[in-house]
């Protein structure tokens, strides 16, 4: 399989594009975690909590948010129409060109 790009902008608005491989079943959390991107993903991709909230920018068909993923969302802060969590956007070719921007961190 090959490599897609993503594009991450953070919470300097400094883009970052990176390289993603779509054969390791990654998602957006692990992806900007080992790319030492400030994203804690604390509950591991549980959808459990909402470190890894962003936004997403381009107009990409994405998979419908699960339950779990709606029901965080809806206790998380600084939610839009187009926020997701990123430990539920697994790393496929769809995926390819996306751009998301890293959601405020809530102190």
């Amino acid at each position: 399989m090959k490599d897609i790009k993503i594009t991450v902008i953070d919470r300097e608005d400094v883009k970052h594009e990176l390289d993603v491989p779509t054969d390791m079943n990654l998602n957006l959390m692990e992806v900007c975690k080992s790319y030492e991107l400030p994203v804690q993903g604390t509950c591991g991709g549980m959808a459990l909590c909402s470190t890894c909230h962003c936004y997403v920018l381009s107009d990409h068909e994405l998979p419908e948010a699960s339950e779990d993923e709606e029901d965080m969302l809806d206790q998380a802060f600084f939610v839009e129409d187009n926020s997701r969590l990123g430990c539920q956007l697994k790393a496929t070719p769809a995926l390819d060109g996306l751009i998301v921007k890293l959601a405020p961190e809530a102190n």
